[in-house]
């Protein structure tokens, strides 16, 4: 399995300090902790995420759900064929901008426009933020 031609950053450097910093101090991304498989990630996208915001709002500003998930795919590694089984799952159109992000931050730029062209036109509607009703991706 080929892995994904990466811009060659170092985890640790993929989000900003203070994001990454909170994901890896959340609870909830320690709890993912428990899920070994790709197919047990997506699944947890499936229940759990409602928009593609890194940080949750209201009182709390701690990371969201579907960043810790996104961080929790940079430690496995996506092969390619992962990657696109994220790009064109038919479930939910988080587990695809998950799969969209993971490409943003890991991706060598020079790949980035042959991934995401042939998703230009896809009309399939999101959430993008979770405080504005009827934001979509």
């Amino acid at each position: 399995m080929s892995e994904i031609k990466s811009a060659g950053r170092s985890i640790d450097l993929l989000f900003e300090k203070v994001l990454c910093m909170n994901i890896l101090s959340s609870d909830y991304f320690r709890d993912l902790l428990r899920l070994k498989t790709y197919h047990e990630v997506i699944d947890e996208i499936y229940t759990t995420v409602t928009h593609v915001e890194p940080w949750m709002t209201g009182n709390c500003r701690g990371p969201s759900t579907a960043f810790c998930l996104l961080y929790k795919f940079f430690t496995m590694k996506l092969t390619v064929k992962q990657v696109h089984g994220l790009l064109k799952h038919p479930d939910s159109p988080y587990i695809r901008a998950i799969g969209f992000l993971y490409l943003r931050y890991v991706a060598d730029s020079k790949t980035l426009w042959s991934w995401y062209e042939p998703y230009l036109k896809d009309d399939e509607e999101g959430r993008i933020s979770q405080s504005r009703r009827g934001a979509s991706a």
